[in-house]
């Protein structure tokens, strides 16, 4: 989790008795819900759910069936697209570049909101590439070709294009998808390198619920194209939540590294024989229950 910091700006995003839908399914339902300004969001629940529904309906890609997104204050489809990308980002799942395109010349892409029809890279533009490129750690490949670079390496490349955008709020469609957990880290830690930094607001959907817990400020946690429960991770994220949203029997107790909730799934094999009872939830390590008395025990 972040520590406190301030917004870089007062924008703010909010849906309002959202529903969206394919076809005659309807995903989500009657939604409400205002993200934090200047913090990190992360949208977490099952597959299926409706987590990348709802972020591509905050970006605009998807039309409400019912209800609205409003961007401070103003319904986001009352506005024109290049003043919303002015303001708001949007990292797909798994992007995918032109062929041969180098890594600077992709991040330059990012500039497109800010320029005017058939004007030319100014100064202030070219700077602000460079900018992004050292902010990223990959000013080193900015001549290579993208299709050169890691999957590690790549990510970092989407996310300067989006620094070079100068948004403030960015969204980001599971951005820790098909990279190993060293990448997976990087790329968190540089997310919050740029909330702490610019105090971006950046909105995630993570699979991973650990990574969820220990990187958001925020959790809104999905089951049926519904919010179910919304708040810190420290508040939220508990055994009963992780039942309710995914189907799973799990304890939770603190990360020794983080002192963030960290969920350790109990499944029918690999399981000690008292199954964990008698541990603490979302205490700092494991301990026993008779260590103190003011643990509370998860009973099973």
């Amino acid at each position: 989790m972040t520590e406190p910091h301030s917004p870089a700006t007062d924008h703010s995003l909010e849906a309002e008795a959202l529903t969206l839908a394919y076809g005659d399914r309807e995903i989500v339902r009657a939604l409400d819900l205002r993200v934090p300004p200047g913090r990190i969001t992360a949208i977490v629940g099952a597959n299926g759910c409706g987590k990348s529904t709802l972020l591509r309906a905050l970006a605009r890609l998807i039309a409400p069936r019912a209800g609205r997104v409003v961007l401070d204050g103003t319904p986001m489809h009352a506005r024109p697209s290049k003043e919303i990308a002015r303001v708001l980002g949007l990292l797909p799942q798994s992007p995918v570049a032109p062929e041969g395109i180098a890594v600077a010349d992709l991040v330059g892409r990012g500039r497109h909101p800010h320029q005017r029809m058939l004007s030319r890279f100014s100064a202030h533009d070219y700077a602000v590439v460079a900018e992004s490129l050292a902010a990223t750690g990959i000013s080193e490949f900015a001549d290579r070709s993208v299709d050169e670079l890691s999957g590690g390496q790549r990510q970092r490349v989407w996310i300067a294009m989006a620094l070079a955008q100068e948004t403030d709020i960015l969204l980001l469609d599971e951005p820790t998808t098909f990279l190993d957990v060293a990448h997976q880290v990087e790329v968190l830690d540089l997310l919050t390198d740029l909330n702490r930094d610019r105090g971006t607001t950046i909105v995630m959907v993570l699979h991973d619920i650990n990574l969820a817990a220990r990187y958001a400020d925020h959790l809104f946690a999905m089951r049926d194209g519904e919010v179910i429960a919304a708040g810190a991770p420290s508040d939220v994220v508990t055994s009963g939540l992780i039942r309710d949203v995914f189907d799973l029997d799990a304890l939770v107790i603190g990360d020794p590294v983080s002192g963030t909730p960290i969920v350790l799934p109990r499944g029918r094999h690999h399981v000690l024989a008292d199954h964990g009872h008698g541990v603490t939830e979302h205490g700092p390590f494991l301990r026993s229950a008779d260590k103190t008395e003011e643990s509370r025990v998860i009973h099973h």
